[in-house]
C-alpha cells in the first residue's frame, strides 16, 4: 500500500490544498473545479449528427427516454486533460467531492469522462479534518446511483421548463428574462405580497398609554395601555382588516383622536386612585435552538449578521473548506455523538456545570426527507475551538462565531423565569372606569442565553432575551397616576419578503431545496425581478408581468403546492422509490399526475403581450385613469390622453398611485430643457429627468455613432432641474474631479452610490456634502487623507460616514448608552454585536438604517 499512488479528486482548489495537507507522500489531491460537463447552452454546442434528437429543448431527447446530451465546457476541457494525464500515473482513483446529491453527480461526471480502468472509490465526509479524512479513507463506498439519478432528473426537469417557458417571457414580455421551477415560485411569492400590499388599507384607531407607580417606589414607574373602557374592549390593530375595516364579529370601542383626548383629560382631572384589579404570573421557560441547517444558518446570518444568503454560502464554503465547519449544505440538525461531548465539554469549561443540561440535548428533523445521515452545520472536530482560537477575522469570524455560539448553546440549559401580566383600572372625573393592562418577563436564570439568542423578524414579537420588570404589586392595591397619554396609529400593510424571510416561507411551502435558495434568490435579483430596499426585496413591474403570464397561461408551473410535489418525486428518485423517465414523461407529456407540459405549449393561445404588461390604476386609462406598462426600454405610465411619464426604478409597485403618475407625465409634458452649448466640445446641454432622477447631459447629433457615449451627471440633491444653470451642469459635468496630487498620485474627487467621496489610490475618505466635490482644495484634501482611521468603539463616536442614498441626510457612527450605532440624524440603528463601529462602511450603515425604518 506504501507503494501506491493515489489520486484524489475535489471540486475546489481550498478543499484540494486542506485535504493535501492531511495526507502524507503516495497521494496527489486535484481539483476539478466544480461541475465538468453540463448540457449544451444553445443549438450551436450540439453535433450537427445529434441536432434532430437533442434541439427541442436544447441538450434533450424527449423521445429517447429523456436521455441528456452532456458537454465538456470549453474552459474544463484544459481541467480534464490534467485530471486524465494524472489519472495515468495512479493507482487508484478516489473521488471526493461533496456528500450531497450535487457531489454524487460531480463524482458520477469525472467518472464518465476519466473512464478509469483503476479502482475507483467514492470518498465522502462532512467536515474536513484529519480524523475526518482518515475514517472516509476507510470507508468509503461506489457512486450512488439513485443519488446521481435524482440530481440529473432535477437537471434535465429544469432544462424542460426553463428553456421553453423562457421562450415565451422573452417573445411576450423582454429579453432576457428566464423561468424557473422555485426560480418563478419565488417571484410569485414576492408578487403576492406586494399586491396584497397595493391593497391594503390602513385603518387609524387611538388608545392611552398611562404611567403608575406604587406610592412605596416612586422610582420605579411602569407603563400600561388602555385595553377597556366600561368593560368594552379597545379595538387595537388585530381587530382590522387590511382594508381598514372592522373585522366581523369584533365588538370593541374604536377611538378616534378627539375620543381619546377627551378619556385622557377624563382621567387625569379624577382624583380616584389608581387600583389594581388583577395579577397573574406564570412560568416562563425556553429551550435552546436545534443546531443550524442551511436555511436557519441563512436566517439568522442575514438577521444578526446583516449577511445576503449568497453571501452567507459563500463564507460558509470557505469555512468548510478551510476545515473550520462541517459541510454547510445539509437539511439535518442532528450532532454525532463527539460534537455533543465536544459542546458539553466547552459548556462547562466556559459558563460553568449549572449551564450545562443535565443529559445530552437531541434534535429531531422538522424537514421532511432530511438525510440523516448528515450532521448539522457545527464547528468542525473533535475538539471545538473557541472563536478567539480561530485565528479568523472579519467575515469568517462572525459567522464562525454565529455557528460556535448555536451549537455550544443547543447542549445548555433552558432560559427560565416569570411572566406577570397586571389589570389597572382608573375611575374618571365622569365615572368612566378605563382598564390598563401591563406585562412583564424577569429571566431568572438565563440558561442558554449567555451563549446565544436567536434572531427574530420584524412580524414576530420581541426577543427572548428582552425583559421589562413590573414592580412588585398586588390585587387591590392603590397606585399613583402619573401621566394619561393618547397614542395614535395606524395599521401595517404586510411586510414584504426579506432573504431571510423568503427562505423561510419556500422551506415552510417544501419549495426546492434549502441548498438551492441562495442561487435561487440571486437569480431573481439579477434577472430584474426584483430590487433591494435596506432588506427588503422589493418586485419590479417586469416581475407583475411576467407572474401575470405564468399565473394565466403556465397555471400549473407556479402553483406551490404542485411545485412542492414536484421535489417529493425528485426525492423519491434519490431513495430508489420512483423511476426518473416516468416523472419526467409525466410531467412533459401529461399523467395522471401531471397537466403536461408539451400539451400545453402546443395549446397555447395567441398571448396579448400589451395586455400582459398593462396595469391600470383608478381604472386605468379606458376609466379615465393611468395605466403602468412594462415596455422593451423601461417601465412607463400613460393616460388616457396619450402622456408618458418614466417611472424611477427606485419606485416601489406599492408606492405609485395614480396621482404619483400623474406628476410622472406632468414632468415629462414640461420636457427637457436646453441649457446652451458646451463652451469647449460646442455640443448642446440639457436637462432631463431620467428613471434614476434628473440629470445634465450632452446632446449628440442624430448622425452620432451608435457606440458614442454622451457625457452626462446626476444633479446634487439640493438641485432644482427648473433652476440649475450652465455653470452648474458644466461643474457637474467635470466630475471626477483632480483636485491635487499626493506623492505622485492623483487625488480625485467623485461622487459614488453613496455619497461623495475623495480617492487617493487604495485611499479614500467621504466629504461632508457633495458641494465639496467642487469646492474642495488640494491641501484640506491631504488633511483629510492624513487623517488616520479610527479604530475602536470609543473613537467611532461621531464618524461621518457620508449622505443616505435614501434620505440625503449625513450618516455617522456614534457611541451610545447602549453601544455603538448609527444615525442621519432622524433614524438610529443599532449596530451589531458582532460587527466592529469602525468597519461600518456607508453602505453597511445605509442597509442598518433602511432595515430599522422599514
Amino acid at each position: 500500500m506504501a507503494d501506491l499512488n493515489r489520486l484524489v479528486i475535489v471540486e475546489s482548489p481550498a478543499k484540494a490544498k486542506t485535504i493535501k495537507g492531511f495526507l502524507g507522500s503516495g497521494w496527489t489531491v486535484e481539483s476539478s473545479y466544480g461541475h465538468v460537463r453540463d448540457l449544451p447552452t444553445g443549438a450551436k454546442e450540439i453535433p450537427a449528427s445529434k441536432k434532430e434528437r437533442f434541439s427541442d429543448p436544447v441538450g434533450v431527447d424527449v423521445d429517447g427516454g429523456f436521455e441528456p446530451l452532456y458537454r465538456v465546457s470549453p474552459d474544463a476541457r484544459s481541467r480534464i486533460k490534467k485530471l486524465k494525464q494524472a489519472l495515468a500515473e495512479a493507482d487508484e482513483l478516489y473521488l471526493a467531492t461533496d456528500e450531497d446529491r450535487e457531489g454524487e453527480s460531480i463524482a458520477w461526471h469525472l467518472a464518465e469522462e476519466l473512464k478509469p480502468k483503476v479502482p475507483t472509490h467514492r470518498m465522502v465526509f462532512h467536515e474536513i479534518t484529519r480524523e475526518a479524512i482518515d475514517r472516509a479513507l476507510t470507508e468509503t463506498r461506489q457512486i450512488d446511483d439513485d443519488l446521481v439519478e435524482a440530481q440529473e432528473t432535477r437537471r434535465v426537469l429544469d432544462r424542460l421548463y426553463g428553456y421553453p417557458v423562457s421562450e415565451v417571457l422573452w417573445r411576450k414580455v423582454a429579453r432576457g428574462l428566464s423561468a424557473g421551477r422555485v426560480q418563478s415560485v419565488a417571484t410569485r411569492l414576492l408578487v403576492q405580497r406586494e399586491r396584497e400590499r397595493m391593497a391594503f388599507r390602513a385603518a387609524s384607531y387611538w388608545d392611552l398609554v398611562a404611567t403608575f407607580a406604587v406610592p412605596e417606589q416612586p422610582d420605579q414607574p411602569f407603563d400600561a395601555r388602555l385595553s377597556a373602557l366600561d368593560g368594552r374592549g379597545v379595538a387595537s390593530g388585530r381587530h382590522f382588516t387590511s382594508t381598514g375595516e372592522l373585522k366581523q364579529g369584533s365588538d370593541v370601542l374604536v377611538l378616534d383622536e378627539p375620543a381619546a383626548r377627551a378619556l385622557s383629560d377624563d382621567l387625569t382631572a379624577s382624583s380616584a386612585p389608581a387600583v389594581v384589579t388583577s395579577v397573574a404570573s406564570k412560568p416562563y421557560r425556553r429551550r435552546p435552538s436545534a443546531p443550524f441547517r442551511t436555511t436557519t444558518l441563512q436566517q439568522d446570518a442575514a438577521r444578526k449578521l446583516g449577511y445576503s444568503a449568497s453571501r452567507t454560502m459563500q463564507v460558509a464554503q470557505r469555512l468548510y473548506e478551510g476545515g473550520f465547519i462541517t459541510y454547510m449544505r445539509t437539511d439535518s440538525t442532528t450532532l454525532s455523538d463527539a460534537a455533543v461531548s465536544a459542546a458539553r465539554g466547552q459548556v462547562e469549561r466556559l459558563y460553568g456545570a449549572d449551564y450545562l443540561e443535565p443529559q445530552p440535548r437531541l434534535y429531531r428533523n422538522k424537514v421532511k426527507n432530511a438525510q440523516e445521515a448528515h450532521e448539522a452545520i457545527r464547528p468542525a472536530g473533535e475538539a471545538f475551538r473557541t472563536p478567539a482560537e480561530t485565528g479568523l477575522s472579519g467575515d469568517e469570524f462572525r459567522l464562525y462565531e454565529l455557528v460556535w455560539m448555536r451549537t455550544v448553546a443547543s447542549q445548555m440549559r433552558d432560559a427560565v423565569g416569570e411572566t406577570v401580566s397586571v389589570q389597572v383600572e382608573v375611575t374618571g372625573a365622569t365615572s368612566q372606569v378605563a382598564t390598563f393592562s401591563a406585562s412583564g418577563r424577569v429571566i431568572t436564570f438565563p440558561g442558554f442565553m449567555r451563549a446565544y439568542v436567536e434572531g427574530r423578524d420584524e412580524t414576530e414579537s420581541d426577543s427572548d432575551a428582552a425583559e421589562r420588570r413590573l414592580p412588585a404589586v398586588t390585587k387591590d392595591q392603590q397606585l399613583d397616576t402619573r401621566e394619561v397619554t393618547p397614542d395614535g396609529h395606524a395599521t401595517k400593510p404586510p411586510p414584504r419578503y426579506t432573504e431571510a424571510t423568503l427562505v423561510r416561507e419556500l422551506e415552510e411551502r417544501e419549495i426546492g431545496r434549502p441548498s438551492t435558495y441562495a442561487s435561487i434568490i440571486r437569480t431573481v435579483l439579477d434577472r430584474g425581478y426584483a430590487d433591494k430596499r435596506g432588506t427588503a426585496l422589493v418586485p419590479t413591474w417586469t416581475a407583475f408581468a411576467t407572474t401575470r403570464l405564468l399565473e394565466d397561461h403556465f397555471t400549473e408551473l407556479v402553483d406551490y403546492d404542485f411545485t412542492a410535489r414536484l421535489e417529493d418525486y425528485l426525492d423519491a428518485i434519490a431513495g430508489g422509490r420512483a423511476d426518473r423517465v416516468a416523472v419526467l414523461a409525466g410531467f412533459w407529456e401529461g399523467a395522471e399526475q401531471f397537466t403536461g407540459l408539451q400539451p400545453l405549449l402546443a395549446a397555447l393561445p395567441d398571448i396579448d403581450a400589451r395586455a400582459i404588461s398593462t396595469f391600470p390604476l383608478d381604472g386605468g386609462t379606458a376609466h379615465g385613469g393611468v395605466d403602468v406598462r412594462v415596455g422593451r426600454y423601461g417601465t412607463y405610465v400613460e393616460d388616457a390622453d396619450g402622456g408618458r411619464g418614466d417611472v424611477p426604478a427606485d419606485l416601489p409597485p406599492d408606492e405609485l398611485t395614480a396621482d404619483v403618475a400623474r406628476d410622472l407625465i406632468a414632468a415629462k409634458a414640461r420636457g427637457d430643457r436646453m441649457l446652451g452649448e458646451h463652451p469647449e466640445t460646442g455640443r448642446p446641454i440639457a436637462v432631463k429627468v431620467g428613471r434614476y432622477g434628473p440629470y445634465v447631459t450632452e446632446v449628440l447629433d442624430d448622425d452620432a455613432p451608435k457606440k458614442a457615449k454622451p457625457r452626462r451627471a446626476s444633479l446634487f440633491r439640493d438641485m432644482d432641474p427648473e433652476t440649475v444653470t450652465m455653470d452648474d451642469a458644466l461643474a457637474l459635468l467635470s466630475l471626477p474631479r483632480e483636485v491635487g496630487q499626493k506623492d505622485g498620485e492623483p487625488i480625485t474627487a467623485q461622487n459614488g452610490r453613496f455619497g461623495p467621496y475623495i480617492k487617493c489610490g487604495a485611499e479614500t475618505r467621504s466629504l461632508p456634502d457633495e458641494a465639496s466635490l467642487l469646492t474642495l482644495r488640494e491641501d484640506e484634501a491631504l488633511a483629510l487623507l492624513a487623517q488616520p482611521k479610527q479604530r475602536g468603539r470609543r473613537s467611532a463616536s461621531g464618524r461621518a460616514l457620508g449622505d443616505d442614498p435614501q434620505t440625503g441626510k449625513v450618516v455617522q457612527v456614534r457611541s451610545g448608552r447602549y453601544g455603538p450605532y448609527v444615525s442621519d440624524g432622524t433614524t438610529n440603528a443599532t449596530i451589531p454585536k458582532s460587527e466592529s463601529p469602525d468597519d461600518i462602511t456607508l453602505e453597511r450603515a445605509a442597509e442598518l438604517l433602511a432595515a430599522k425604518r422599514s
